[in-house]
């Protein structure tokens, strides 16, 4: 198994914008120097709390930082950003990168940002489709482009100087493309089975119910088997909620008190989904009623802390009944204790991951 890093960042409304968007940078250096696999950020434009606005942006900033981390957007959200642009700018963070870029996409879940944009109302699932086949379309092809579609239509037919270069959209280092990751949140979904048939890979979610988490599992291996794709569960990436110490005391506190980061990670979350109607992620079972879900049970449920030693258990146990995948990713929080948060990354890396290797031998 191997570690990753996965942030959406929530930090406190409160707090000063540069300093957490440096701790949201410190964070990525410090998995590169740990030997994390791959590392991902979120972006969303209209929540304050999520202050990462643009993931490639964000990606650019570390990029010449980084040494040997593969580095992911997580995600670019398909229906609030041209095509043409989207293919531009990441054909250019994957150079900058040297080959070191996955493409992660989705059709967004913000629901102030799709108001913002205008898709609240429109159907941004066939938009996101639209978007990245437009993408791999532009990869694909060379000028005068001539694309056109439901919602965006791309050409530099009028206005092509080939002989200087004018009209030319950038491809990207990586050959046909990036490897492409979609977040999957829903359980049972759909999504990714067709994400699978089309050769991409799955993130599950680090605020999905484990037994939810093991649906995706099912639906992978669907889309492999249709069009007769290598079935490998070092595909599968699943994000956690993880905090370690040197003690319980001190890994408890942190990751269960009602200030903690964690908490208030999940606070966030919770009153989100509860509020747009999509509190069944947060359920244990289909027919749960809606009042017996609660910020306690949600916590108790998807935050594993505690010693190396525990938190080493509670990974495999985790891989016991969700089964096998090849990525773990950290779920990075808001550093309330800057060296608490370094720490549990540090421990997670060096004690952590080989507890867990060797307990799966």
């Amino acid at each position: 198994m191997k570690l990753g890093f996965f942030t959406m960042p929530i930090h406190p409304l409160e707090k000063d914008w540069r300093q957490s968007l440096q701790e949201d940078r410190e964070a990525f250096l410090l998995a590169d120097e740990l030997g994390f696999s791959e590392a991902y950020v979120g972006e969303h434009v209209t929540d304050r709390a999520e202050n990462i606005t643009s993931c490639i942006a964000f990606l650019a900033w570390i990029a010449a930082a980084t040494k040997q981390i593969k580095l992911g957007t997580g995600t670019v959200n398909m229906p609030n950003v041209h095509p043409a642009t989207v293919a531009a700018t990441v054909a250019m963070l994957d150079h900058m990168l040297d080959g070191r870029l996955i493409f992660g996409i989705s059709p967004g879940g913000l629901l102030s940002d799709a108001e913002l944009f205008g898709t609240l109302e429109r159907d941004r699932n066939a938009m996101f489709l639209e978007a990245i086949n437009q993408v791999l379309q532009i990869w694909a092809s060379e000028p005068p482009y001539n694309i056109k579609g439901q919602f965006w239509n791309i050409t530099t037919e009028k206005t092509l100087m080939a002989d200087i270069g004018q009209g030319f959209i950038a491809q990207p280092l990586q050959r046909p493309h990036p490897p492409i990751v979609v977040t999957a949140v829903a359980p049972f979904s759909k999504g990714v089975t067709e994400a699978a048939a089309r050769g991409w890979d799955p993130i599950s979610a680090n605020f999905l119910m484990p037994m939810w988490v093991k649906s995706h599992w099912p639906k992978y291996v669907e889309g492999c088997e249709r069009v007769g794709r290598t079935v490998d569960s070092g595909n599968w990436r699943v994000a956690k909620s993880v905090f370690v110490a040197e003690d319980m005391a001190t890994a408890k506190a942190y990751a269960t008190d009602p200030d903690s980061p964690y908490v208030y990670y999940y606070r966030s979350l919770f009153t989100k989904l509860k509020r747009n109607g999509r509190i069944e992620l947060f359920k244990t079972r289909r027919d749960q009623p809606d009042d017996e879900v609660t910020l306690e049970s949600v916590c108790e449920k998807l935050i594993i802390y505690g010693t190396p030693d525990s938190v080493a258990d509670r990974i495999l146990a985790l891989q016991e009944e969700v089964g096998e995948f090849g990525t773990l990713l950290y779920a990075g929080k808001d550093w309330r204790d800057r060296e608490l948060g370094r720490r549990s990354m540090i421990l997670m890396a060096e004690q952590v991951m080989p507890r867990v290797t060797a307990g799966r031998k």
